[in-house]
């Protein structure tokens, strides 16, 4: 019967809709699902993506512009877990939409639209749904995923209660997850993925650290994560489509403490050693014109 395990895990991999040109080559092992972030490039443009591409931050003063994609396309079943922070912000209803696309991130033609419903639901390969806002409080932890029957299934984490959002979902051709940082909801951090399988889980790696409290990506009381990822807002890597006050870059722009020192294919020197490997793994382009690296 072990000897069968390896043949089952790529029969459930033919299963799983996957797009083979967008997969990450960085595996852990076999139960490893490869690395996930948010989408560098394909961002609502008052979204900031920071910590690795894992925290998505709307801007204050609106409660649209907040679309962020998934960095590569998702299995069937697999289930992407995020925990919501939610504004100071009750003159606006809503909380979190979420869905899945055939469309991929890096077709896609900047600015997005402004919302996920209806302004992409409203045009073919794209199914979303809201969340309750209820069940959107800040510091919930949310799971959400498309079953083998085609329908947008989502459960608060560690509980039983299971809801289906939406059906009809076609997941013959890669399906990619899209998030609608929306209303009351001012920042998502995406904490991993997970396939349960019959003998044990496949995770996302590399798997991010919980955080201490809910609220501590708010409060941003150091400039830089254990992970070496600048947390400051002012300073953090932001992916909006928008100009760079100067092409000279001194310090490494991830993690804002080392000098850049590494030259890369585009000619721009503006990452240190050690986080270069990391920005090629996860992104495979360059921080400041997008070229790819």
């Amino acid at each position: 019967m072990l000897n069968a395990l390896p043949d089952l895990f790529k029969m459930m991999d033919k299963i799983c809709t996957t797009d083979s040109r967008s997969e990450e080559s960085h595996r852990c092992g076999m139960f490893c699902l490869g690395p996930l972030t948010f989408h560098m490039q394909a961002v609502g443009e008052q979204v900031s993506l920071s910590q690795g591409g894992r925290l998505a931050e709307r801007a204050p003063g609106t409660f649209r512009h907040g679309l962020v994609f998934s960095s590569r396309p998702l299995k069937v079943r697999e289930r992407l877990r995020l925990r919501v922070i939610v504004g100071n912000t009750p003159k606006w209803q809503g909380a979190l939409r979420v869905g899945f696309t055939n469309v991929p991130p890096t077709s896609r033609a900047l600015p997005l639209p402004s919302m996920a419903i209806p302004d992409l639901t409203d045009t073919p390969g794209h199914w979303a749904a809201p969340l309750p806002e209820s069940l959107c409080c800040s510091g919930s932890e949310l799971e959400f995923w498309v079953s083998s029957g085609g329908n947008i299934c989502f459960k608060k984490t560690n509980d039983v209660a299971k809801y289906k959002l939406k059906g009809g979902v076609d997941f013959c051709r890669p399906l990619w997850a899209m998030v609608d940082v929306y209303g009351q909801t001012c920042s998502i951090l995406l904490l991993g993925s997970e396939v349960t399988g019959p003998f044990r889980s496949r995770r996302s790696c590399p798997t991010p650290e919980h955080l201490s409290s809910p609220d501590v990506d708010n409060q941003y009381n150091s400039s830089c994560s254990p992970e070496g990822i600048c947390r400051n807002t002012d300073s953090c890597i932001s992916y909006r489509s928008k100009e760079l006050k100067s092409e000279t870059v001194k310090s490494c722009v991830a993690c804002m403490a080392e000098d850049a020192s590494v030259t890369l294919r585009c000619g721009h020197t503006c990452l240190c050693h050690q986080c270069t490997t990391r920005v090629i793994q996860e992104f495979g382009t360059c921080p400041l014109c997008r070229k790819s690296i």
